[in-house]
């Protein structure tokens, strides 16, 4: 009985994911070691006194010596993509400091919007869920009696309740109906997905014009930086795209890496494949036409792939520094609209007595 508990337990338990502020502490702990002078093997095992690093640490180090690569350790690690396909250019070019400290800028960058974000976000979501909540009550109890009290009342116009009442009626209605179709559209997509190919993926996220412009800017981001860091380690573009194309962290550089080495065995330049392609910047193309040595290729497109997370970082910045404004403004309208919906006719009624 105990056997059949244990195994029933270890097939249905599931590995708890490692926290994004463990992840950032744990890369960062382990760049400062190894600027230190220390060995990875011997890194890890300094990591150990940290309670919180102390299991992470022991298992990659178990990993390392049996011959795993430090993106599959990090990978089996369940750390996040982000930083497993940096720590993958670790097996062509051998600088684990530089990608290491690379990764780790980015992974903290995306913290930090995170953090903002849900910052942000919390008290407008707070607030609309409070906002949905007395609509229906209003909707479903106070107006209802407003409008049979003025309906008894012939001096009494209640032409401002009534407008009310088919406000929040609307207004109650469309937001079942978005709630129901946002829950359906999310479950579909979900099991739908695997169902299709990246290229029918592709073609439903290229009519949705938000959606196209963040897979353009974060496809571009990933194109440049992983290929300017291949070229910078001397990897041909040939064989840059292979490696490329085998990866499975980012699914659609995967795709577009496939379809550009077929087209490059062709004879194709690799300008006119990135033209063509709809998550790629014209920009990133233009790059490649313009240089013919690897060198200088790498170098542009290492800055260009800095000045996408910085556009792509203050993007975000207006994004979130526009979002409270309009919501509470937007909120307080509809408060004062159903604040003065219910007075006015208090009003009216006081006066004809």
């Amino acid at each position: 009985m105990d056997l059949l508990r244990g195994r029933l337990l270890r097939n249905f338990s599931t590995k708890r994911k490692i926290p994004n502020t463990t992840q950032l502490h744990f890369l960062k702990r382990l760049h400062t070691l190894l600027e230190n002078g220390y060995s990875l093997l011997e890194a890890l095992d300094i990591m150990q006194w940290d309670k919180r690093l102390q299991e992470h640490a022991a298992e990659m180090k178990t990993s390392l010596i049996k011959g795993d690569f430090i993106d599959e350790v990090f990978s089996k690690l369940d750390f996040h993509p982000m930083i497993v396909t940096y720590l993958y250019f670790v097996r062509f070019s051998g600088n684990i400091t530089k990608n290491l400290e690379k990764c780790t800028h980015l992974f903290e960058q995306r913290n930090t919007y995170m953090k903002k974000m849900v910052q942000v976000l919390r008290y407008p979501i707070i607030l609309a869920a409070s906002f949905v909540l007395l609509m229906f009550f209003l909707r479903q109890s106070v107006l209802p009696s407003f409008s049979e009290l003025f309906a008894s009342s012939s001096t009494v116009s209640s032409t401002t309740l009534t407008f009310s009442l088919l406000f929040l009626d609307l207004a109650t209605t469309l937001l079942l109906i978005m709630f129901i179709l946002i829950l359906v559209g999310g479950v579909g997509w979900f099991f739908l997905r695997k169902r299709l190919s990246m290229e029918q993926q592709l073609r439903i996220y290229e009519k949705v014009p938000l959606v196209r412009r963040v897979f353009q800017l974060t496809t571009s981001f990933y194109f440049a930086t992983h290929t300017g860091m291949f070229l910078q380690a001397g990897v041909s573009i040939k064989n840059t795209l292979t490696q490329m194309s085998e990866q499975k962290k980012l699914p659609i550089v995967s795709h577009y890496a496939i379809l550009m080495t077929n087209e490059y065995k062709s004879g194709l330049h690799i300008h006119h494949l990135l033209l063509a392609l709809p998550f790629i910047e014209d920009q990133l193309a233009n790059i490649f036409q313009k240089h013919h040595t690897n060198r200088m290729l790498a170098k542009d497109l290492l800055a260009y792939s800095d000045y996408l997370a910085d556009y792509m970082e203050r993007t975000m910045m207006r994004i979130l520094s526009f979002i409270q404004p309009v919501f509470f403004v937007v909120l307080a309208s509809l408060i004062v609209f159903i604040y003065l919906s219910l007075m006015l006719p208090m009003f009216q009624l006081i006066k004809s007595i």
